[in-house]
């Protein structure tokens, strides 16, 4: 079975965070929510969470893909926390599969990982890296790296992360059975 790993840190996008955990386990993919700051995680409106590990806890060779949601000060926590940025670093030296929405590609960007084209929520690329952002797209794929613009693009940004660990059969299963056109 594949698996990912969503750290998440106070402050995190909710729609972000609960698409992208519900529409992978649709496709039977494990998902692991990894709390960076304690088990108990308030998103940015409120909505609280329960994570299923602590962030130092987790063993990152177990997993397929890392997904950062965005959200404030969710992504910047996640940019500014040491074990978060060894994940990400980890993850790139053993050409493992990394995807970020919304504010999170700039937390790519401090671990060093994001050395392509990437998208992003508009604005956050003025603290990336201007020359490879790609404001057109809603959701880039680089080599390893999948990034996506922001809550209105976090149905297909999940999807497409169904897509690339689990093919285009289950991406058209999941896609039609919640009626989404990505």
């Amino acid at each position: 079975m594949k698996k990912i790993c969503i750290p998440l840190a106070n402050g995190f996008e909710e729609v972000e965070a609960v698409t992208i955990i519900d529409i992978c386990r649709r496709a039977e993919i494990e998902v692991t929510i990894a709390g960076v700051e304690g088990l108990n995680i308030s998103g940015s409106h409120n909505i609280k969470v329960t994570a299923d590990i602590e962030i130092q806890n987790i063993n990152p060779n177990e997993f397929d893909m890392i997904v950062l949601p965005g959200g404030l000060p969710g992504a910047e926590t996640l940019a500014n926390n040491p074990i978060v940025q060894k994940i990400l670093k980890e993850q790139k030296s053993k050409n493992g599969l990394i995807g970020a929405i919304c504010a999170a590609p700039y937390a790519l960007h401090k671990a060093g990982v994001l050395d392509g084209e990437y998208t992003c929520y508009p604005s956050w690329e003025n603290k990336i890296n201007l020359d490879n952002y790609q404001s057109d797209e809603n959701i880039v794929t680089d080599g390893n790296i999948i990034t996506s613009k922001g809550v209105g693009t976090s149905l297909c940004f999940a999807l497409e992360l169904v897509k690339i660990l689990k093919g285009p059969k289950v991406h058209r299963d999941i896609s039609n059975a919640v009626l989404a056109n990505c």
